[in-house]
């Protein structure tokens, strides 16, 4: 059997749990690759804005932000504490002093022209990295050109892109799709287009259902 399990991630750049998430399922494939039966797993991400009101560039902390949306201020502290501590536990070495609020909508457009270019997952991954642990801005036109142009991507044909909201239809794909699948929370994981997995699960919980999909999709073919 050689099909591959297609894995659907649903995520935002500013999602702290979706990074979290992104690596543990890194983990669960590695444990699976393991398997004698492993099959190949490709990932393909999807668009979703956890707070599409947020403005281009957030002037103020990241507590001065989740004041905004109602998190007691008490409990502020103490929770980016315990997810700085999760971070850290799969090797993410989050910076919530330095992080730079912004809208995700154009973050998302240039994860949709890197896909394009095959090389959707490179972006995902960098645009993670510049909001969460590099204090880079990721909502301006600007910002992301600098961060395309590391990717290797010519910085004037993504500022044309971005400028022109030439992939924002393929976001609201994404997010019309999320709807329809009753999707409210992120990350979350399709599996094998049949299988929902809520939540930065731990690696061994993806790894089981990679297990499941290949025992079913053994069977069939017997």
């Amino acid at each position: 059997m050689s099909d591959a399990i297609k894995i659907d991630i649903w995520s935002d750049i500013a999602c702290p749990w979706c990074y979290i998430g992104k690596r543990k399922l890194e983990y669960g494939i590695a444990e699976y690759e393991g398997d004698e039966g492993a099959v190949p797993v490709e990932i393909e991400y999807h668009s979703f804005e956890l707070s599409p009101d947020t403005p281009v560039d957030f002037h103020g902390s990241h507590e001065e932000f989740l004041a905004t949306k109602g998190f007691p201020p008490e409990q502020i502290g103490p929770m980016l504490e315990r997810v700085t501590g999760i971070a850290a536990s799969v090797g993410l070495d989050y910076d919530y002093g330095n992080l730079k609020h912004a809208n995700t909508v154009l973050a998302h457009q240039l994860i949709h022209y890197a896909k394009a270019r095959g090389m959707q997952l490179e972006a995902k991954e960098r645009l993670l990295k510049a909001y969460f642990v590099d204090g880079r801005q990721v909502g301006t036109i600007d910002g992301l050109a600098d961060l395309a142009v590391e990717l290797g991507f010519d910085r004037d044909d993504v500022v044309r892109s971005l400028s022109s909201d030439e992939y924002l239809a393929d976001v609201r794909a994404d997010q019309q799709t999320a709807i329809a699948y009753g999707i409210q929370g992120v990350p979350f994981f399709v599996v094998d287009g049949k299988y929902g997995v809520s939540g930065a699960q731990d690696p061994a919980t993806f790894a089981q259902v990679l297990r499941q999909v290949t025992d079913e999709k053994t069977e069939v073919g017997a």
